[in-house]
């Protein structure tokens, strides 16, 4: 599948997308990705997750202006909408960058033990639920992003 303005990459049994041209690429993983594999999952989303906390920043620099230029009653009440979802938005990527931190801190103790993740360390550290919230953090963010966009275009002119 070949999309001149988009790329999936499936790391580590996480599919991801970027706006730049490249292909698809699959990649064979397996079912518990190695150590190496998991952190340096950890390290790219919650460089991810800086990088969206600098955009909640622009959009709230963007909110000012637009309350500073707009009073009508239907403006303000989306302006406080957004507010109360970058206020949640930002807690929850807190939370999230959290606990990676501390996955990220247990995976080192098992390199440095030499010990392997088995199916059953896997689940246990919960690897598979905070992939889930990950990725359910990820589209409410990006639908967040669309949802502004229209909102801001649409009143601040």
């Amino acid at each position: 599948m070949f999309n001149s303005n988009k790329i999936y990459l499936q790391w580590f049994g996480y599919l991801h997308y970027h706006s730049i041209n490249l292909p698809y690429k699959s990649f064979n993983m397996p079912t518990i990705p190695s150590i190496m594999g998991l952190h340096l999952r950890y390290r790219l989303w919650i460089a991810e997750m800086n990088s969206d906390i600098t955009i909640l920043r622009i959009f709230d620099d963007y909110l000012e202006e637009l309350s500073s230029k707009k009073g009508e009653p239907q403006v303000q009440k989306g302006i406080e909408g957004f507010q109360q979802q970058f206020i949640n938005l930002r807690k929850e990527n807190d939370e999230l960058k959290h606990e990676m931190h501390l996955l990220k801190m247990k995976l080192a103790a098992y390199s440095k033990a030499g010990e392997a993740i088995d199916t059953n360390t896997y689940q246990a550290d919960n690897h598979e639920t905070l992939k889930s919230r990950y990725d359910d953090f990820r589209k409410v963010f990006d639908k967040m992003k669309i949802d502004f966009g229209n909102f801001e275009a649409k009143w601040l002119k």
